[in-house]
């Protein structure tokens, strides 16, 4: 059996089928074991959320095509893997305020595993000089609902592929398209992430993306660690300086925590390849990160270990850049810039550790292509990648 298509709606074409489902029998033998199912939620905050939910194997995932192709849920053996935000998501981007005076509106959907950050900003909010929101936190992307949505499934390959069309346009201003693929493969706990974004303008333009993927427990709790191999890591603020001694390790959900954020610049492979691992204290469980730092050159490590009634949560962070305010990443060159018609294209792939063999490989795949250099950790912010 070739690749199948199913198109799940379409704005252009006015088609919307109002549920989906197919198993092994749409699906083939290659795909056994395998589902897809698309429905609509109905009621609060979650009214009107399209969901694409992907079994392939032990490995399943909530994709959310109405807020900006986020992944909401996955689960590897009915076992979380993201987080529990104390936001009822996911939120219709209807419900949502982005140009609430206080720039955060934003956070009034945050509950997603992996959510994108972009496109014309990704950064904390800014103002212009008479106080009025300039960029919102986070930018638009992950409250743009996409206009077109496909699932592919290939019998030969053993793929699952959902792919959605999310525009980002003002007239006058921009005129942003984003194409994201999601794919799973049978028989692996791996899923990877293609984004490409398009200028479909005739003048040229900057862009930002950075990925925001959270994790909580299981595989966050005390003891658990982040392991990459690092360069150099700069603390955001005097209160990231408060935790410098232990910025790669975690601890024990505290009432009230204030967020500690680092600035890391990764080494990569002889291909500018990298990788990031978070694992938990018994070092048998773990989620990995493969970036291409010509795509995304920067990483931000985010803690929050606050109570777990108010989101015990930690952000792996690969991106463009810093998530400081647009015009100060401008100003130092962290932006992507798109001639007319042109194409940046960014690629993750993670990949779920279930036992310690696997664990030790990766971090030892990271060891490798840190070799034999230290890391340079700064004990103040610097000025060039700090909002100081």
């Amino acid at each position: 059996m070739a690749a199948q298509c199913w198109t799940l709606w379409d704005e252009q074409q006015g088609t919307h089928r109002e549920r989906l489902r197919l198993g092994e029998t749409h699906l083939g033998e290659a795909l056994e074991g395998c589902e897809i199912l698309h429905r609509r939620l109905e009621g609060g905050l979650s009214d009107g959320v399209d969901v694409v939910r992907i079994q392939c194997g032990q490995l399943v995932v909530e994709l959310l095509p109405t807020r900006g192709m986020g992944i909401g849920r996955a689960w590897i053996g009915g076992e979380p893997i993201g987080w529990q935000s104390p936001v009822p998501g996911p939120v219709h981007p209807k419900f949502m305020c982005l140009a609430d005076p206080s720039g955060l509106g934003w956070l009034d959907g945050f509950d997603e595993w992996l959510v994108r950050c972009g496109l014309e900003s990704n950064g904390a909010p800014e103002f212009d000089r008479q106080g009025r929101l300039k960029y919102p936190l986070h930018g638009l992307i992950a409250n743009r609902p996409a206009q077109r949505v496909q699932v592919q499934a290939d019998s030969e390959t053993g793929e699952i592929s959902v792919i959605g069309v999310v525009e980002e346009t003002r007239f006058l201003f921009r005129k942003l398209r984003m194409t994201s693929t999601v794919t799973l493969k049978a028989g692996e706990l791996a899923l990877r992430v293609r984004d490409e974004v398009q200028n479909r303008s005739a003048v040229a333009t900057e862009m930002q993306m950075l990925y925001h993927i959270n994790f909580g427990p299981p595989l966050l709790g005390p003891g658990a660690r982040f392991v990459a191999p690092v360069r150099r890591v700069v603390p955001r603020d005097p209160r990231a300086v408060e935790g410098l001694t232990t910025w790669s390790r975690y601890a024990d959900a505290e009432a009230g925590f204030a967020e500690q954020v680092y600035f890391l610049e990764l080494l990569g492979d002889t291909r500018e390849n990298t990788l990031a691992l978070l694992r938990n204290a018994d070092q048998d469980r773990g989620v990995s990160l493969r970036i291409d730092r010509r795509q995304l050159p920067w990483f931000t490590l985010w803690k929050n270990t606050a109570s777990h009634a108010d989101g015990y949560v930690t952000g792996l962070e690969p991106g463009t850049n810093f998530p400081n305010p647009r015009s100060f990443e401008g100003s130092h060159g962290r932006v992507v810039a798109l001639e007319p018609d042109a194409t940046a294209t960014f690629d993750l792939r993670m990949e779920f550790h279930r036992d310690a063999d696997s664990v030790q490989q990766v971090e030892q795949a990271i060891s490798d292509i840190r070799g034999t250099q230290s890391p340079e950790v700064c004990d103040q912010p610097q000025a060039d990648w700090c909002v100081v």
